[in-house]
């Protein structure tokens, strides 16, 4: 009898049935023309998920769920993973030596956050009604050309034209910093010139943009003693992430497991 495509997967007799694996593939990235790229990962996942709960089991960790946002609260499973790993995973904080020859490695690297002024001209439209979108990148386009031709003309075709409350102030947004705005207009920030405009219209949540930088200042490099918590913070995180993939290693070699591939070396 032919392999099933897509199998049940095995951890140590636990049986997790395909459609529980099919129900856990939304939760995985694939090419749509390789389906089993996200099966795999699915299934991978749903496999350390029964390794880490059945070690749970055998410690006897008891489950202590503990609220993780506004009104939400982590489930039994969830709990029970925590407690796995906070008692399995012991990374000591990192020595005041390799702190300071982390830092000490490039400082420049850590910095106040930059500052721009920006203007911008919006064409609103909702960039998931197709048609909508297509008749705003039009106008946004045909907006671009002619502040592009004529750089002096911005505040102009912004007052007369943006969607946005600048176009009072001619689209002037002011000073923005990391976060002011949306994720795709700071990307053009950073990467823009002085006095540049944006050549092609640029998409977010709420339009097309236009969009100006007037301005850049780039963060001044930080002193040890203000990045020092950073820096801290940022080895433990590291060093939790290799205990815990070591852990979950150790526990895929001693396992018998069908139906997923687990590395262990």
């Amino acid at each position: 009898m032919n392999k099933p495509l897509f199998p049940d997967v095995v951890v140590n007799g636990q049986i997790i049935p395909s459609t529980a694996i099919a129900a856990e593939t939304q939760n995985h990235e694939g090419p749509r023309d390789k389906p089993g790229i996200a099966w795999r990962k699915a299934a991978n996942a749903l496999a350390v998920r029964a390794l880490l709960l059945q070690e749970a089991a055998r410690r006897g960790i008891d489950p202590d769920p503990q609220e993780v946002g506004p009104g939400q609260t982590e489930t039994e499973d969830e709990a029970l993973i925590r407690g796995l790993l906070e008692a399995a995973i012991d990374v000591p904080a990192p020595s005041e030596e390799t702190i300071r020859l982390e830092w000490e490695r490039d400082p420049t690297r850590f910095r106040a956050p930059p500052l721009w002024e920006a203007a911008h001209i919006l064409v609103a439209c909702d960039p998931r009604q197709e048609d909508i979108r297509d008749i705003a990148e039009k106008r946004a386009r045909d907006l671009a050309a002619k502040v592009i031709a004529k750089p002096k003309s911005f505040a102009h075709v912004a007052k007369e034209n943006s969607d946005c409350s600048s176009r009072g102030e001619g689209g002037f947004l002011g000073q923005l910093g990391p976060g002011d705005t949306v994720p795709e207009f700071e990307a053009v920030l950073r990467r823009l010139n002085v006095g540049e405009i944006t050549a092609e219209p640029v998409l977010s949540r709420f339009g097309w943009h236009i969009i100006r930088l007037d301005a850049a200042a780039e963060g001044v490099p930080l002193p040890y003693d203000a990045v020092r918590p950073r820096i801290a913070e940022a080895m433990e995180k590291a060093a939790w992430t290799v205990g815990a993939r070591d852990f979950i290693a150790e526990l895929a070699a001693a396992a018998e497991i069908s139906g997923a591939e687990l590395r262990t070396g």
